[in-house]
């Protein structure tokens, strides 16, 4: 080998290592983010009681309601159709959350298995939000939920 040919060798070893690393941390990511949906960006959003109690909390609300259309089919038959509706996304302190209001008409209750059953799709699908802003407008009560998944636990 000439003087510069090892020089050349480990040259060619960095790139191949860099990108490498680069390609690995892509797949990782779209595999931690499946669905693939984004957060919406900042667009704005009309001032009401709820914007104005999150930002009073000190929350920056940065997208107003998406409509998330789902297509369910059961055994192969006809397709079935549906949507999700978050109604804000919010960030404080560079950590992002989805936003639902309390209905009235469909209280929430405060048990494990409630939040897991009418609030944790809403992490699932977004799982880049740190968790879920739950709205008492009633009580002018922001509740921060937030999930955990313990992979090593199951089975």
């Amino acid at each position: 080998m000439e003087t510069g040919d090892g020089l050349i060798v480990v040259l060619i070893a960095l790139v191949l290592g860099a990108w490498l690393f680069i390609y690995v941390r892509g797949k990782l990511k779209e595999s931690l983010y499946p669905l693939g949906i984004d957060i919406p960006a900042h667009e704005p959003v009309n001032e009401n009681e709820v914007t104005n109690l999150l930002t009073a909390h000190g929350y920056e609300v940065i997208s107003g309601k998406q409509r998330i259309p789902i297509e369910i089919t059961v055994n192969e038959d006809e397709p079935l159709g549906s949507r999700l509706f978050i109604d804000y996304f919010a960030e404080k302190d560079g950590i992002y959350y989805t936003v639902k209001i309390a209905k009235e008409r469909k209280p929430l209750e405060m048990t494990g298995s409630s939040l897991r059953d009418r609030l944790l799709i809403y992490h699932l699908v977004y799982p880049q939000t740190a968790g879920v802003l739950y709205v008492e407008l009633n009580q002018r009560k922001i509740n921060i939920i937030t999930f955990e998944l313990h992979a090593e636990e199951v089975g």
